[in-house]
């Protein structure tokens, strides 16, 4: 509940009631005129201008106290333009300007702070996610508790429909997940005993009970929330342009309304009352409240939009340095391929057939954990294995075991015995991908090739990026140079740079900014850390659960997805015009509204009005157009 005492309630009470007193002066004026401008100085003005007098009093209250302290610490901003304005014209007997000036300023400060607050919706949403109680499972049943009482090693129950309240692992049941909030992905994840489910996001169907293996303040969503917030106030280089300006301009700005107000009366003899409130007008329309707020709106409705749809952006900094991107390093692994393996070819020999190879390795792999044999296993789902004996894993080799009373081995050569080596090695000399070989104690009896293979989405992805701002694309990795190839011409990437180092993908980066300018990294934030600090940006690609990849990038994708980085190049490209619109137009009409005050046919409401409050809004919904970049 809003409190009358909070500087937001107190600064709006204060502009309605400024706003009440300047229509009840207007209609005492029109109803019983008299003379309502007078010099303040020279006689007292009638019951219309007393409470206009007030009226900009109280609308002053809001501005008028900032404004000198601005001047006493020699920082000259906005509410000294507008103090000075408002003291101006009651001096001179305006007061129905002055009172204008009171409330109408005061209202446009209202409306930048809901531009600001509108632009911060999306975070403020993010925030929402979490929710303020949990049930929590102790000894004597299920208690009711606060989400902040919540401890490391709890467990905690999530009925269908509710959302989870802390990071951890599903100890009992299983369900479906919908992590858009994490990741941006629509489509929910299954989850069962042992998986990790994060905080904020909503359980659809079963019950479920969790193990926190954090506290409330180190969950992924309140670290993506503090990320966000603290990317709002890294200045992006259009927002550190335009806050050097408005320091410059406004004491220009005093000085050339000084000008105005002197030097027309003083050399060519015009009235002091009329060039008074011409720069009276001027200092008005020289408030540059809309163009300040011009970039901030627009950076903080883009970073947090992207981190609506599982996209992190560090700062506004990074998010322009984006839209600069001319080319683009793609770690190979966990970025092109799926990471899963699949059998691509199976080759017998000594007259083995295919179902026996496959047989004696599916019989084997079955009991080793490695991805490998788990995409041997698949293979082989539902088939009739034979029964292993004495099984044994061999770290880095393979495995073996007795089938039928002879021992038989699935691996590399070397784990053969060395009679066997060289026809193992003969079998697979020259082939690209990943392979096995199947032998028993005296003979080899095949190999089994298998590839990690391409995402579906990449060559679109790759494509789409071409059709925007990347010009080239290399693939950086430390695969042998036949796998990477293999990989390269599949994803379609411009060139390949294989079996390197971290220092090789460092040299790698610098090399392509020489050749193509401006570069962004995408990686797993772990492994390629060098690089991805060396590239203009650095993106870290599937970092859901990995506290490093948060730390280390520039922005983050919080999924395996790498179609999100054309929306990333694109949202970055709109961030950039939507801030040069708002720059340009802010700067335009102020010149029109201030050639107008020169010639006298814009009044100081006018003024107000359109320069203030009406391109406050204007720039705050051009920003919001950032919102629906999908």
């Amino acid at each position: 509940m809003s409190c009358c005492c909070e500087p937001g309630s107190y600064h709006k009470r204060l502009t309605i009631l400024s706003g009440c007193l300047l229509a009840i002066g207007l209609a005492a004026a029109y109803f019983f005129p008299g003379h309502t401008s007078v010099p303040l100085l020279s006689e007292l003005p009638d019951a219309a201008g007393l409470v206009f007098l007030v009226a900009a009093i109280v609308g002053g209250t809001n501005f008028v106290p900032a404004g000198f302290r601005s001047l006493f610490s020699f920082s000259l901003d906005m509410d000294l333009l507008m103090a000075f304005a408002m003291i101006a014209a009651s001096l001179i007997g305006e007061f129905a300007e002055a009172a204008a000036i009171g409330f109408l300023f005061s209202l446009s400060e209202l409306a930048e702070k809901y531009a600001v607050d509108r632009s911060r919706a999306a975070l403020d949403a993010l925030m929402a996610l979490e929710p303020e109680s949990a049930e929590r499972v102790t000894p004597q049943g299920v208690e009711v508790v606060s989400v902040e009482s919540i401890w490391k090693g709890d467990v905690v129950v999530v009925r269908p429909g509710g959302r989870v309240p802390i990071d951890g692992n599903v100890t009992k049941g299983a369900t479906s997940i919908e992590e858009a909030a994490i990741t941006g992905e629509s489509i929910p994840s299954s989850k069962s005993v042992g998986d990790r489910v994060y905080a904020g996001t909503m359980n659809l169907e079963g019950y479920i009970e969790i193990r926190a293996d954090r506290e409330v303040s180190e969950t992924l969503l309140s670290r993506i929330v503090q990320m966000v917030e603290e990317a709002e106030d890294r200045k992006a280089p259009s927002e550190q342009f335009v806050r050097r300006f408005a320091r410059f301009y406004t004491p220009i700005v005093l000085i050339l309304a000084f000008g105005i107000v002197l030097f027309p009366p003083i050399f060519l003899g015009e009235p002091l009352t009329l060039w008074f409130t011409r720069g009276l007008a001027l200092l008005v329309i020289a408030c540059p409240c809309a163009l300040i707020i011009s970039t901030p709106v627009a950076v903080i409705s883009a970073i947090t939009s992207a981190s609506r749809n599982g996209v992190l952006i560090k700062g506004g900094d990074h998010l322009e340095s984006l839209a600069d991107i001319r080319a683009l390093a793609l770690d190979k692994t966990g970025t092109l391929p799926k990471g899963v393996f699949e059998v691509t070819e199976v080759i017998p020999l000594n007259g083995t057939s295919e179902a026996d190879v496959l047989s004696v390795a599916g019989a084997l792999e079955e009991k080793s954990g490695h991805p490998i044999a788990a995409s041997i296993t698949r293979c082989v789902s539902g088939a009739e294995l034979p029964e292993v004996e004495a099984f044994e894993s061999v770290t880095g080799l393979g495995v073996s075991g007795n089938i039928d009373g002879v021992q038989h081995m699935v691996g590399k050569p070397q784990m053969l015995p060395e009679a066997l080596q060289q026809d193992a090695e003969a079998l697979l000399n020259g082939r690209s991908g990943t392979a096995v070989v199947v032998a028993n104690e005296g003979v080899v009896l095949g190999a089994i090739a298998l590839s990690d293979v391409l995402r579906e989405d990449v060559e679109a992805c790759l494509a789409s990026l071409r059709e925007g701002q990347i010009k080239h694309i290399t693939m950086l990795t430390g695969d042998r140079e036949a796998i990477a190839q293999d990989m390269g011409r599949a994803a379609g990437v411009d060139s390949v740079k294989s079996e390197l180092l971290p220092e090789g993908k460092l040299k790698a980066i610098g090399e392509m900014e020489q050749l193509f300018g401006p570069v962004a990294m995408v990686g797993d934030g772990v492994n390629d850390a060098p690089a991805l600090a060396a590239a203009r940006v650095g993106v870290a690609m599937g970092v859901i659960g990995s506290d490093a990849a948060l730390e280390t990038a520039d922005a983050a994708l919080m999924s395996d997805d790498l179609s999100k980085m054309p929306y990333l190049f694109r949202l970055s490209r709109l961030s950039r015009r939507v801030i040069r619109q708002n720059v340009g137009i802010s700067i335009l009409v102020k010149a029109l509204l201030a050639a107008g005050a020169a010639k006298g046919v814009v009044s100081l409401a006018a003024a107000i009005v359109v320069g203030d409050i009406g391109m406050s809004l204007a720039v705050t919904a051009n920003a919001l157009r950032l919102a629906r970049c999908k």
